[in-house]
């Protein structure tokens, strides 16, 4: 509290006083007034003024705060003055005897001053109710009440809760002011102990005054009776608060069973403010160097001793230290406004309290430090030592939180990198120059990595990236690109300039594989790229030697082929805006008799290394050109997209045997698209270059497909000269991110700016459908306008159309009339009557 603060406080306070006194000496002017009517004083009322003094002196303190509060039966005296002399009488009385308790203690004169004028009012309150309800005083002679047992008792009540209200009424808001508390807490606080003395000396009063009726010589044991009672309440209030202290300590002390070192700290300033009654409390700790200060209603400071605030008023320090032989932890400090004596009781609490303190603070710093060695250790057992970065055992726990987690955040693959030729660098220059080696390429990919993914050293110089929340799988690929190309600057070691060179494989995460089958098949994936001389290779299901199944499939081959087991077909490719169908790609499936349909995916790999590719090519073109005729004898147009193998383009005899079933079946070139991976042109691209400059020759058409998911899209396309671009379903699928929609903008510009069609994947909603539209998409295939099926079935769907109009899939997007025509070079060169909307 600033000095600005307090004189307003006592300001105020001094008004308060200055009212009550004046009020009183009001009421003394009357009473000093009619005195002279009512007579003098008798020795009774000699008496009376010293019982009231005594009675002030003995009375129970109660502290609220820093303020001292007392709790007395004088009520008694003065309604004993009212029964058995005038209201002026029982006023003056009151005075006498509380200016002669007021001087025998020494009080403040201002204090003193308050007192009295309390006390007179409280009196004066008594004595108008009395005579107000009509009680007739009597004299010491009397031999009988004058009125009856009952009404006399309810005339001591009233009088006597008229007395306490106005006690209440005068003190309240002094004392309210003097601790800062509200006036409801004044009035609440030990509210039970004031009731007790006050029923106390309304019932020795009353006894009194039948006994003194009898004979009034009983005025001389009055004292001892009134006193007895007085000391029996008091007694009796005294241990009761005792009690309730001890519970409250045992209550606060209960709430120190945490190892949060910060909870300890809180509840200590909290539960010893209301506990002992005072306007704050510090906590001050040595290790580490920490101050906590508060009250009852919460913490107001917590940080370093220097800069804490400076603290008004009295401080009751306490060392917290729970024996001579320890060293202290700090200081606990009781925080007053004004200055206090803590009792006997008060003492042996606050040593108490601060011993349970010191006990939680000293277990919560055990355990903290127990819990910094735990989480060192566990730290220690799940870093790579030589480079600091996660090892297997992070990895795997890491990576199975990761694939457990509800909802997921996204794709999760494995990236597992292995150096070539470390063992030379070992060899050459020494395991020291190895192990820099190891740190380098730990820090680039720890750099190279986004703020999810963990990196891990596997051992060796094998790596692991766990990449997390990729928004689709396609991107998993170009992330393992970017991770390789931060290896590519050279490193300096010891006047050494070395060029590192390494490989990866890429595993995406099903939604039902552990990390151990995912580190399998990555590494499966990268013995693969190291085999087949690739950066990076991702893990495909059929090139992995530990399935036995795809092992069996090549010798189905030859069987399958013979038997026309290999079945194409066909998802429509749908114009956009008009919904009208202008082609439509082969898809092929192997029929097994004994594991079903199997896609490509699982039997393509067997097919290649089989010898078998040149007769499955054949099959698959045969069954698209004929599809094709079929259609073009119906009326409609329209162009097949064949995927082809990449080793088909290694073979110089593939163009002559696309002319030779074009021929055969009379469809234009034009009406033919082979569509390539981005994989065919990064090796062997001489070969590749003089089957695709043939296939042009022929009028073949070319297609792109999944392009944006390789890490070489824009040099392919540079490189090798196409007709189309295939949006991957991945980027269509998660068109919601900005970076997917950015992907699919981007692609649609760049195939407008080179005048090129392109088709998206995957478009399985109308949403994505507008979408695409809206970003200048003319042409997609999905499931939202088909799903792949037999060229007869197409060919009915084509015929029924929709809304009346055949060859269309779906309503248009647009009024008619509004169509933008695709330019001839770009789909249609032999069919100048195809149009779609752009």
């Amino acid at each position: 509290m600033t000095r600005v603060e307090t004189d307003g406080q006592e300001r105020t306070l001094r008004r308060f006083v200055y009212l009550f006194v004046a009020l009183a000496v009001i009421v003394l002017g009357w009473a000093l007034w009619r005195v002279p009517a009512d007579g003098p004083l008798e020795w009774q009322g000699v008496l009376l003024i010293i019982y009231v003094a005594a009675l002030l002196l003995s009375q129970i303190k109660v502290r609220i705060r820093s303020t001292l509060r007392g709790v007395a039966p004088g009520s008694a005296a003065v309604l004993l003055c009212v029964a058995f002399g005038t209201p002026a009488q029982a006023i003056l009385v009151a005075a006498a005897g509380t200016i002669t308790g007021e001087v025998i203690r020494r009080r403040d004169p201002i204090k003193a001053a308050f007192n009295t004028s309390k006390e007179v009012l409280a009196a004066a309150a008594a004595a108008a109710v009395m005579w107000g309800l009509g009680f007739v005083p009597v004299t010491l002679a009397d031999t009988a009440p004058s009125r009856g047992l009952l009404v006399s008792a309810l005339i001591f009540i009233v009088a006597a809760v008229a007395y306490a209200v106005v006690d209440e009424v005068v003190i309240t808001p002094v004392i309210s002011r003097a601790s800062g508390l509200t006036m409801r807490q004044v009035v609440t606080a030990d509210w039970d102990i004031r009731l007790g003395v006050r029923i106390g000396g309304l019932i020795a009063a009353y006894v009194t005054y039948l006994v003194v009726l009898r004979n009034d010589w009983f005025l001389l044991v009055l004292p001892l009776f009134i006193y007895a009672v007085h000391l029996a309440s008091a007694m009796q209030l005294r241990a009761r608060s005792e009690r309730e202290a001890w519970q409250r300590l045992a209550q606060a002390t209960d709430e120190f069973n945490s190892v949060d070192l910060d909870g300890v700290l809180r509840t200590a300033v909290t539960r010893a403010a209301d506990l002992f009654s005072v306007d704050g409390i510090e906590v001050e700790i040595r290790e580490p160097s920490r101050l906590v200060r508060g009250d009852a209603t919460g913490v107001s400071y917590d940080g370093p001793p220097a800069d804490a605030p400076k603290a008004d008023g009295q401080a009751i320090p306490i060392d917290l230290a729970t024996n001579t032989d320890q060293e202290s932890l700090g200081e606990l400090r009781l925080l007053l406004r004004g200055e206090i004596t803590l009792s006997e009781r008060e003492t042996y609490t606050l040593s108490t309290f601060a011993a349970a303190l010191c006990t939680a603070i000293r277990n919560a710093s055990t355990h903290a430090e127990t819990k910094r060695l735990a989480d060192s250790h566990a730290r220690a057992a799940a870093i790579d030592p030589l480079t600091g970065l996660a090892n297997r055992r992070k990895l795997l726990e890491y990576s199975a939180a990761v694939l457990t987690e509800t909802p997921a955040r996204g794709t999760t693959a494995l990236l597992l990198i292995d150096l070539n030729h470390f063992k030379e660098i070992n060899d050459t220059l020494g395991h020291s120059a190895g192990d820099q080696v190891l740190r380098e390429i730990g820090t680039r990919l720890a750099d190279a990595v986004q703020p999810h993914d963990l990196v891990a050293r596997l051992g060796g110089d094998e790596f692991a990236i766990l990449l997390v929340g990729l928004p689709a799988p396609a991107l998993a690929v170009s992330r393992a690109h970017s991770l390789l190309a931060a290896l590519n600057p050279p490193l300096e070691l010891d006047g050494v300039r070395l060029s590192i060179e390494a490989c990866g494989g890429v595993a995406v995460a099903p939604g039902d594989c552990d990390i151990e089958e995912l580190l399998r098949r990555a590494d499966v994936a990268m013995y693969q790229a190291k085999r087949d001389g690739q950066r990076v290779a991702v893990f495909a299901r059929a090139r992995d030697t530990a399935d036995v199944g795809t092992l069996s499939l090549a010798g189905d081959l030859a069987r399958a082929i013979a038997e026309d087991e290999f079945v194409v077909n066909f998802q429509p490719i749908v114009d956009l805006g008009s919904g009208e169908v202008i082609g439509a790609e082969a898809l092929t499936r192997w029929a097994h008799p004994k594991r079903g349909d199997l896609s490509p995916a699982h039997f393509l790999d067997a097919v290649e290394r089989s010898g078998q590719l040149s007769a499955f090519a054949d099959i698959v073109l045969d069954q698209a050109l004929q599809a094709a005729a079929s259609w073009r004898e119906a009326g409609f147009d329209l162009v097949v997209a064949v995927n082809v193998s990449p080793r088909s383009l290694l073979d110089p005899t593939f163009p002559d045997s696309v002319a030779a079933r074009l021929s055969a079946r009379d469809i234009p070139p034009a009406q033919v698209m082979v569509e390539l991976t981005e994989t065919v042109t990064l090796s062997q691209l001489e070969v590749v270059d003089e089957v695709l400059g043939r296939l042009r020759e022929l009028g073949v058409q070319l297609a792109l497909d999944d392009f944006g998911t390789g890490y070489s899209s824009l040099a392919t396309l540079a490189r090798v000269p196409v007709h189309e671009l295939k949006i991957d379903r991945s980027f269509v699928a998660a068109m919601e991110s900005p970076t997917e929609a950015a992907v699919v903008r981007s692609t649609i510009d760049l195939g407008r700016s080179l005048d090129l069609l392109v088709v998206a994947e995957g478009v399985e909603t109308d949403q994505q459908r507008a979408r695409l539209w809206e970003l200048g998409c003319p042409t997609a295939q999905g499931h939202l306008f088909a799903r792949p099926v037999r060229p007869e079935r197409l060919l009915q769907m084509l015929r029924r159309g929709t809304n009346g109009r055949p060859g269309c899939l779906a309503a248009p997007l647009h009024e008619a009339g509004t169509v933008v025509r695709i330019p001839q070079s770009r789909r249609s060169r032999s069919n100048g009557n195809q149009t779609a909307e752009g």
